[in-house]
């Protein structure tokens, strides 16, 4: 992997990506099968949590440990990050204490200061812009399912965020279609859509922004949807289900998409509003696959960056 951090997915090249696929297939095979690969024997991850999170904290700290690693997780009030003490000294000082540092948070500059200041690989977890792990392992988990990106389209039905954003700028990479379709004001923004155009050869051609979810779904091999309000926005929140009304990803939706389509949602899935129980605990759901293997790749990302 040619960049030292992953601070969003613009980060990486298409080598990259084909790199990490393949050795998150190794690692999963190899779990699989019993074998232990202690790579990161002796080595540190520093995890500094600001938003709390179940899959995130546990996937990072087993993929630590089943790689001969440790974990330490620290939270908003272990740090007060930009508070108590600033950006610059936290990643100047854990730099000299740990191999890796992972980061869950708000405001995404907080994620770029503290990749430009540290010393040893920073990892985006989650800000409010992006999150590069999650739309790794999603697209990981497709090709897993699939065989290849040939011929695929996704559809994201819901909000354009930090998911939605980071879907869309890795399928620009692959050259997998994805259409989202979103509420007006919700959606994935122009100015986006031009980063998207301007980093990525021929994006216009596989990324699309429309606002019916029947359109978005018809001829879809994937479903994509993600809760309508995220961590720091419950203020909003009866707000935005009233705008999302429409968007639900339930059977109705489902009728206007192939009969195999797959399901997908990163978690946690608020059942009932974003997508109902019937669509998410169908044959075709494939969650709890992707959740799984957030383990799987992220092992992958965290070996590749600390044993370069």
């Amino acid at each position: 992997m040619q960049c030292e951090n992953l601070v969003s997915i613009s980060d990486l090249n298409l080598e990259d990506i084909n790199d990490l696929f393949t050795l998150t297939a190794e690692l999963k095979a190899s779990l699989q099968k019993g074998e232990a690969d202690h790579c990161l024997a002796g080595r540190t991850l520093a995890m500094i949590f600001e938003k709390s999170s179940m899959r995130t904290r546990v996937s990072f700290e087993v993929a630590m440990t089943q790689m001969g690693g440790h974990a330490i997780y620290l939270t908003k009030h272990d740090i007060n990050l930009g508070e108590r003490e600033s950006i610059k000294d936290v990643a100047k000082v854990l730099s000299r204490y740990v191999d890796c540092i992972t980061i869950r948070t708000y405001d995404h500059k907080t994620v770029v200061e503290l990749a430009d200041c540290s010393s040893v690989p920073v990892v985006n977890a989650l800000s409010d812009y992006t999150h590069p792990c999650q739309a790794l392992t999603d697209l990981f988990t497709i090709r897993e399912k699939k065989g290849s990106f040939d011929n695929i389209k996704i559809a994201y039905i819901g909000d354009g965020n930090n998911v939605a954003r980071s879907l869309a700028f890795l399928c620009a990479k692959l050259k997998v279609s994805y259409t989202a379709a979103s509420p007006e004001n919700y959606e994935l923004t122009a100015e986006f859509l031009k980063e998207v155009a301007e980093t990525t050869k021929d994006s216009n051609i596989c990324i699309e922004q429309i606002r019916d979810p029947k359109e978005a779904v018809k001829d879809a091999d994937v479903i994509y949807t993600d809760t309508w309000v995220s961590m720091g926005e419950e203020d909003e929140a009866e707000t935005r289900r009233n705008h999302f009304k429409g968007f639900q990803v339930n059977g109705e939706l489902m009728a206007h998409a192939k009969s195999d389509a797959l399901v997908m949602h990163c978690l946690p899935a608020h059942r009932g509003e974003e997508i109902t129980d019937d669509v998410i605990d169908s044959q075709n759901s494939i969650v709890y696959d992707q959740a799984e293997n957030r383990l799987h790749v992220q092992k992958a990302l965290l070996k590749i960056l600390i044993c370069k």
